[in-house]
Order: structure tokens, then C-alpha cells, then sequence
């Protein structure tokens, strides 16, 4: 099972800008204002959406969750950790 993260901004360069400092390194985006991450592993996309909550009054980047094929959540201050819980409860390895 693979989640997928995808990010949406209005602001040229904000994506790229969050991914290069949560990586560390210089990430390649070719679309300036969306970005889809897959996650083999489902519990690593908890420290990226821990990062984006963390951040996100630096950042103008929504964040859309897809546990399951076709339906995304989107992550907000007030469900962030919830998400967080529920990842590691579902994929508990």
C-alpha cells in the first residue's frame, strides 16, 4: 500500500523551497505550483506531513493526503495529528 502526498501552492518557487529543506538537498520539481511524493513505506509520510504542519505559517503549500486509491484528505492544523496517529495505527511495522 503506497500513500500518496501531493502539494498545491499559488506561489512560484514555495514547493521547491519546503522540499529542498525538508530533504536537505536539491529537489528537482518540474510543475512550480503542484508535486506528487509516493511513499512505499506509508508511516514515512508522517514526518513530512509532521514537517508541513510544523511549517506551515512559512509556507503558502496545501497539503492533500491519499490513503486509499481515489480519496484524499486534506491536512490542516486541526487533523494533523490524528493523521499522524492513524497512520501508525493502520501500519503498525
Amino acid at each position: 500500500m503506497e500513500v500518496l502526498i501531493s502539494l498545491y501552492s499559488n506561489k512560484k518557487n514555495e514547493i521547491k523551497s519546503f522540499l529542498d529543506k525538508f530533504f536537505n538537498s536539491n529537489i528537482t520539481v518540474s510543475k512550480d505550483l503542484e508535486y506528487e511524493i509516493k511513499f512505499k513505506n506509508p508511516v514515512e509520510s508522517a514526518n513530512l506531513i509532521g514537517t508541513f504542519i510544523d511549517n506551515n505559517d512559512k509556507y503558502e503549500i496545501n497539503m492533500w493526503v491519499s490513503l486509499d486509491k481515489g480519496f484524499f484528505i486534506n491536512v490542516t492544523d486541526f487533523n494533523a495529528d490524528k493523521l499522524i496517529r492513524y497512520l501508525y495505527e493502520r501500519y503498525p511495522y
